[in-house]
């Protein structure tokens, strides 16, 4: 006679950590994963292994600079060493706008058995030299950083590119203090590099780039002190794609920015040229034999550019898909006339507020490039995230 079968009593509880970090994968609602965690301890560890990201409430979005000393949000040693203790496997750190943060918080990032990925730190004024000092020396694989107004120097720079030569991405946008022999470091131990945001930095001029890894496609130099060096020196890799060097100085002659077109741009798709008014009709015919990739180009309140300019992006810009030329003084009729006979891929022309353009000379471009969008909007910003 046969026994009978014996069942043992089983639940979710006794499916081992493997099982249930597949089963914590496959929650797509915030909800779900937050209350997975309320469950017991267990499981909260789980949750908190697979955490990957981390933002402050303040993070999420900048406010207005003048009223972040007011409005911080205080975030001491003790919260951050808390925080890093229970998510040890963090890929994204945000503590942007933590103006109150000072560099003795990242003190446990020497510690921090995680491999962070991206760092963010914007306006967190208490962060100097010795921050990096820390982030170098506990985020060797750190990728991303973003330092946006925060008191560091050349030597916080030279530090970090030392410490964490895996860099890509570094946005050190309004900091003062900073010039090119920090940028320099970075360029040149950071050969991985691929995007790089100095807008605002008074202390650069651009040479810091000269040299710099072919892998650099992007760089954003907004009102910065450029001088003729200092633009050859950023396009010498000969990889960049995107290029912001709106609002140049005015002091810098208009034939300066030809450096552009003279061969080590040729990969280039996006130019920020707005509010250059000193640019040329030279740098312009320079730019769009050089750039044949071109794919937008921004020549708002550009008043240096007459109709041999105009002419030469006509014949040479055979890819171009979005041209703005708002308030360009010298822009005329025979200037849109070249405009229209080329581009011929061309998509939208912003072109609010003319001066010597009549109405007619529109209205003709209206009917022979009817596939064009005419658009009065003035943008500043272009290119990827504008």
């Amino acid at each position: 006679m046969e026994e009978p079968l014996s069942f043992t009593r089983t639940s979710i509880l006794h499916l081992p950590n493997d099982c249930l970090f597949i089963v914590f994968q496959f929650l797509v609602c915030s909800s779900d994963r937050e209350s997975f965690g309320l469950t017991c301890h267990r499981w909260l560890n789980i949750q908190n292994t697979c955490r990957r990201s981390l933002q402050f409430h303040s993070s999420l979005a900048l406010p207005n600079v003048s009223s972040l000393s007011q409005s911080g949000l205080v975030v001491s040693a003790f919260h951050l060493h808390r925080l890093l203790t229970r998510f040890q496997h963090l890929h994204y750190l945000s503590l942007s706008c933590c103006s109150e943060l000072s560099d003795s918080c990242l003190t446990f990032l020497q510690f921090y058995p995680s491999k962070l990925l991206h760092l963010n730190l914007d306006c967190c004024f208490g962060i100097t030299d010795h921050g990096l000092l820390l982030v170098a020396a506990g985020c060797s694989s750190l990728e991303v950083i973003s330092l946006y107004r925060c008191n560091i120097t050349d030597a916080g720079l030279e530090t970090l590119a030392n410490g964490c030569s895996a860099l890509k991405h570094l946005n050190i946008s309004y900091c003062p203090l900073v010039s090119d022999c920090g940028l320099r470091s970075v360029s040149q131990s950071c050969c991985q590099l691929e995007a790089v945001k100095i807008s605002h930095c008074s202390g650069v001029n651009g040479t810091g780039f000269k040299g710099c890894s072919p892998t650099l496609t992007r760089i954003d130099a907004d009102s910065c002190n450029l001088v003729p060096e200092g633009i050859m020196g950023i396009v010498s890799g000969g990889g960049l794609e995107y290029l912001n060097v709106s609002r140049v100085n005015m002091w810098i002659s208009g034939a300066t920015l030809a450096v552009i077109g003279a061969g080590f741009a040729t990969r280039l798709k996006i130019l920020n040229l707005w509010l250059c008014r000193t640019v040329g009709d030279e740098s312009i015919a320079a730019i769009a034999r050089g750039c044949p990739l071109l794919q937008e180009w921004n020549l708002a309140l550009c008043h240096g550019v007459r109709i041999a300019g105009w002419q030469s992006i006509g014949i040479n810009c055979n890819k171009l898909e979005k041209l703005h030329v708002n308030r360009c003084r010298n822009l005329c009729d025979l200037g849109l006339q070249a405009l229209r006979e080329g581009c011929k891929r061309l998509l939208v022309l912003y072109i609010g507020r003319t001066w010597k353009l009549s109405a007619t000379a529109i209205e003709v471009f209206k009917m022979c490039r009817g596939n064009v969008e005419i658009s009065e909007e003035e943008i500043m910003f272009i290119g990827p995230g504008n």
